[in-house]
This record gives C-alpha cells, sequence and structure tokens, in this order.
C-alpha cells in the first residue's frame, strides 16, 4: 500500500522542482528568444549554440553538474531550467522571426514605437507559438525531472518509483508511474485552456 502521506510528499518535491526550473526557464527563454527573433546579428551568433545544446541529450549532463555544483538540488533545478531554457528560446525566436514585416512596417508608418510594436505586433503575432512552446517545455519538465529524480534523488516521484522498483513494491511502482502521467494530462489541460482564453484569435 502506499500511504497518502508517502505519496504527497513525493508529489509535492517533484511539482517544486518542476516548477522552480520551468518558471526560470521559460522566462529567461521568452526573453533570449525575442532577443534573437528580433535582432539578426545575436540571432546568428546564438541560435547554433541554442540549437546545439536543445539537441544534446540532458540527462548526460548531470553527472557533471553535480560534480560542479554537488549532489543537492542545484544540479537537479539547473538541467530543469536549462531543457525549458532551450525548448522556450527556439520556439520563442521563431515565432518573433517569422512575424510578416508587411505588419512592421504598417505600424511603423502609423507612428509605432518600439514599445508599441513589441505590444501590438510583436506579441500579439507570436503568441500562438509561444504557448506552444509553454506546452513543450511543461512536458520536458516533467520529463527531466522524474528523469534525475530517477537517478539521484529518494524523494520525488521518481525516486519513489526507482525505490519500489529495488523494493519489488508493484503497487507503489504503478501508482508512481500513474501519478506521473496525470500531473503530465491535468498540466497540459490547464495550459491549453489558458491559451484559449488569452489568444482566442488563434
Amino acid at each position: 500500500m502506499v500511504a497518502s502521506g508517502e505519496l504527497s510528499r513525493n508529489l509535492g518535491a517533484t511539482l517544486a522542482r518542476m516548477g522552480a526550473g520551468y518558471t526560470a526557464g521559460v522566462v529567461l527563454g521568452t526573453v533570449c528568444g525575442m532577443t534573437m527573433g528580433a535582432i539578426k546579428p545575436v540571432r546568428g551568433a546564438l541560435e547554433p549554440v541554442v540549437s546545439a545544446l536543445n539537441s544534446t541529450p540532458k540527462l548526460v549532463l548531470l553527472p557533471m553538474l553535480m560534480l560542479m555544483l554537488g549532489v543537492g538540488e542545484a544540479p537537479k533545478f539547473l538541467l530543469i531550467a536549462a531543457s525549458c531554457f532551450l525548448t522556450m528560446a527556439i520556439q520563442t525566436m521563431d515565432a518573433v522571426a517569422g512575424v510578416n514585416p508587411a505588419f512592421v512596417e504598417v505600424a511603423t508608418v502609423f507612428g509605432a514605437g518600439r514599445a508599441t510594436l513589441w505590444r501590438r505586433v510583436y506579441l500579439p503575432s507570436a503568441l500562438p507559438q509561444i504557448f506552444t512552446g509553454l506546452r513543450l517545455a511543461l512536458g520536458r519538465a516533467l520529463l527531466v525531472t522524474i528523469s534525475v529524480e530517477l537517478v539521484s534523488s529518494q524523494v520525488g516521484l521518481g525516486g519513489m518509483v526507482w525505490m519500489a522498483w529495488q523494493t519489488f513494491a508493484t503497487e507503489k511502482l504503478y501508482v508512481g508511474v500513474f501519478v506521473a502521467a496525470a500531473v503530465g494530462l491535468i498540466l497540459h489541460a490547464g495550459t491549453k485552456r489558458l491559451e484559449t482564453r488569452l489568444i482566442p484569435w488563434r
């Protein structure tokens, strides 16, 4: 049997790790992606690096981060945040770079300044793809969080599943997998509903 207190503790640890890494990664990735999308020299300099890092399996970086930062929460947080950062940077860059230049030209002709262009042209045009990035980053955050818990943490859904496998606690293993899948489904549905409300023109 899985005690409700144990499940709550592990679920809370997973959500806390994922939430912290996701928030940091999304904020920084969105800012970086907007900068790359709007400024061609910056995009030319950073896009190859971001694309290369995005193609690198994230979990293989965990031992290196643990050597540099220790075995605490810092390497886990950094890996989750980096995964979300890369996803958001690429999605936001493509969204901003893909804004129709005619919209920008018309707004400029009518006297729109840089701030107005971002608020009235770039952001509304890019928001649909940015929300796609938010959903992808959310799935990536959950995946990386569970993965790092499987190999380096005794607390969290991943750690619970690993301990259940080692001790042949089949019921606990199935509960951990089911709860992780349910969390992913709920978070995806919530993001999709928020997207529908914020960008009804999609």
